[in-house]
């Protein structure tokens, strides 16, 4: 039986903390798809496209082996982009207690409305104090991103201060 499994998030940017978790989500299960998700709770700093692109040039750039798609969704629910390509589980990156309460409410949903169950992944300590909107604050503040977010977002972030 093929295990998919997916990834979602804002990644605006994708960080090396996202990056690890994609590359080991890749490593439990048969395919993963990353999908880029529209937050209306947050002021985006890239298109969703670009989102796409840049995730895709860093899980070539980092190595990242295994069925990897990625993708975005912005109609419906999560949980509807699991039904339509056979998902059971959502893969969540968990750095801190504040995102265990922000993620459980949600775990709880999903899997009382389509039966998806929520795993979550500790980050890699070097990457744990990394958020995107971290990054997203010291870069339009002119600072360096680059030990914090793959070759490819650092690379377009300085070509468009």
């Amino acid at each position: 039986m093929n295990t998919i499994a997916v990834v979602p998030g804002s990644f605006d940017p994708v960080t090396l903390g996202h990056i690890d978790v994609i590359a080991r989500a890749a490593g439990i299960f048969d395919e993963v798809h990353v999908v880029v998700v529209h937050n209306p709770d947050k002021s985006a700093l890239l298109p969703i496209a670009q989102r796409v692109s840049l995730i895709q040039q860093a899980i070539v750039d980092g190595g990242v082996t295994g069925n990897v798609v990625v993708t975005s969704w912005s109609m419906g629910l999560l949980v509807d982009y699991c039904e339509e390509v056979g998902a059971k589980v959502l893969v969540k990156g968990i750095r801190s207690q504040v995102d265990v309460a922000y993620e459980t409410p949600m775990a709880i949903v999903n899997r009382n409305l389509a039966g998806v169950e929520t795993i979550f992944l500790l980050p890699d300590p070097a990457h744990a104090h990394v958020s995107s909107s971290l990054v997203r604050q010291v870069a339009g503040l002119g600072g360096d991103v680059a030990p914090y977010v793959p070759k490819a977002v650092a690379e377009f972030l300085a070509s468009h201060e």
